[in-house]
């Protein structure tokens, strides 16, 4: 049997994200249920790093028996890449020439690419995760007859460029992880040709049994109640304003209410609320499900989510 070969921009055991995480999960239950799996990845250790560094050494890594191939990144153009992201980011529009510089700008590595072409029999197919990355729209424009989309699809300006729309045409056939997804890319692509299925994604219950509450609070030293965020730590994800809210519930209301933050990624607290909004970082699965079932209140302010993986396991603990 061929391997199934997963194509995501980084990928590690503990490395924070929503698409990250999707991806592991899918690797690890298809390779438990005894399908031959693979991660094609580039040498970026994740999101939040320098696109532009290459953390790990070009090689063949083997992580709970996957086979990860991890390729250089090329040096790309951050300034360029930069003014026209911040373009889309404020919802300016774009010409067709910022679109190329986009993703010419963009995560890449040319040796994942060539390895793809070199390779191409020796796999059942390539599965590129998520769609807004270089080593996606790149594997997709040159082996979209053999390739799978899982997209993670957001209502955003990315999802409106032309080279985004050729891309999910281009593709073999389309997994999305809720149905609002299915819908916006039916509105946006026009993609009746195209085999798609809405898959889901699994939650990891390992964690759930049982949940402790108060083991959470005295670990990190917690006695009031508390509003909960988990998650990557950036502006994309409306942390900032969360944290703006925050200060001005705690203006309004004199109570001992706190804010924890849960997550990869880094981002200011005025230091007058430091002993009001605490953030512990990168915490381990168990914390992460302790701490579920210790706050009043899970808030995720993304307003990008394709499928909130922290709603779903903050429901089950």
């Amino acid at each position: 049997m061929k391997p199934i070969a997963f194509v995501i921009p980084w990928y590690g055991e503990d490395i924070p994200g929503g698409a990250e995480a999707a991806c592991r999960s899918l690797v690890k239950r298809l390779y438990n249920y005894g399908c031959k799996v693979e991660v094609l990845t580039t040498c970026v250790k994740e999101f939040s790093s320098d696109w532009n560094v290459n953390y790990y050494k070009e090689d063949i890594y083997n992580t709970n028996n996957i086979t990860i191939r991890r390729f250089c990144v090329r040096q790309r153009n951050t300034k360029a890449f930069d003014a026209v992201n911040s373009k889309l980011m404020n919802k300016e529009p774009i010409t067709h020439e910022e679109e190329k510089v986009f993703f010419n700008e963009m995560v890449y590595s040319p040796n994942l690419n060539k390895y793809i072409g070199n390779n191409i029999d020796n796999y059942q197919c390539f599965v590129f995760i998520p769609y807004m990355f270089g080593t996606t729209f790149w594997g997709i424009e040159k082996y979209g007859f053999n390739s799978v989309l899982i997209p993670c699809l957001h209502d955003e300006s990315y999802a409106y460029m032309d080279l985004v729309k050729k891309m999910f045409q281009n593709t073999k056939g389309i997994v999305y992880l809720a149905k609002p997804e299915y819908e916006l890319a039916q509105r946006l692509y026009n993609l009746k040709d195209i085999k798609t299925a809405v898959l889901g994604i699994g939650i990891d219950t390992a964690y759930l049994s049982p949940v402790k509450a108060n083991h959470f609070k005295e670990k990190y030293n917690i006695k009031e109640d508390f509003i909960l965020y988990a998650g990557r730590k950036d502006k994309g994800k409306n942390v900032d304003q969360l944290i703006d809210f925050f200060i001005k519930y705690k203006e309004i209301r004199k109570n001992n209410y706190k804010l924890v933050l849960i997550g990869g990624g880094t981002i200011d607290i005025p230091p007058v609320f430091k002993d009001y909004i605490i953030d512990l970082g990168f915490v381990s699965n168990q914390d992460k499900y302790d701490a579920y079932a210790a706050a009043s209140i899970l808030c995720n302010p993304s307003p990008n989510e394709s499928f909130s993986i922290v709603i779903m396991e903050s429901w089950l603990a």
